[in-house]
C-alpha cells in the first residue's frame, strides 16, 4: 500500500504502484480520474491504469454502477471489449490495470475525422454487434465479486 500511497501524492506518474506497475504518462483524463500509461513489472506488458478517486465516486452516487461495471469487466473475455487485468484500492482511489488499447476511444475518432466511409462504419458496427452479442451467461455476476476491492 506504501507504493500506492507514494503514487497518489505525485499524481503524475513515475512511481510504483503496489510493487507491480511502473506508472508512466497521463493518457487522459474523466469525471472521476485519470488514465496512465504503465508497465507490469512482472511481464514488461505495456497495460493502461484506470485511477478512480472514491470520494468523485461516491458524491455522484456511482459507486454501484462502478461496482457493477467492475464485476462486468472481470467475467467478460471478448476480442473487442478491454480486458480488466487487476483491481486494487486504498482508502481514497481505485486502481483498474486495463487492457492498453492504441488508438483512443472510437468517439474522439469520429469527432476528430469527421464523417467515416461506409466500409469503415461497417467495420466498427460488426465489432460493436460482436461485442454486445456475447452470450448473456457470460455476463452474470454477483457484486460479491467486487465487495472487497472497491
Amino acid at each position: 500500500m506504501e507504493a500506492a500511497a507514494e503514487e497518489e501524492k505525485k499524481g503524475g506518474g513515475g512511481g510504483v504502484l503496489q510493487g507491480r506497475y511502473e506508472m508512466g504518462r497521463i493518457l487522459g483524463r474523466g469525471n472521476f480520474g485519470r488514465v496512465h500509461m504503465a508497465r507490469d513489472l512482472r511481464t514488461g506488458e505495456s497495460v493502461a491504469v484506470k485511477v478512480v478517486t472514491k470520494e468523485k465516486v461516491v458524491r455522484s452516487g456511482m459507486m454501484e454502477q462502478i461496482k457493477r461495471e467492475i464485476a462486468v469487466m472481470k467475467r467478460v473475455s471478448h476480442p473487442n471489449i478491454v480486458k480488466l487485468h487487476e483491481v486494487m484500492a486504498t482508502r481514497t482511489k481505485i486502481y483498474l490495470a486495463l487492457e492498453l488499447v492504441r488508438g483512443g476511444e472510437l468517439f474522439a475518432r469520429i469527432v476528430r475525422c469527421g464523417r467515416v466511409r461506409e466500409d469503415v462504419a461497417r467495420h466498427y458496427f460488426r465489432q460493436l454487434i460482436s461485442a454486445i452479442a456475447t452470450p448473456p451467461s457470460s455476463l452474470v455476476f454477483g457484486l460479491g465479486d467486487v465487495e472487497g476491492h472497491v
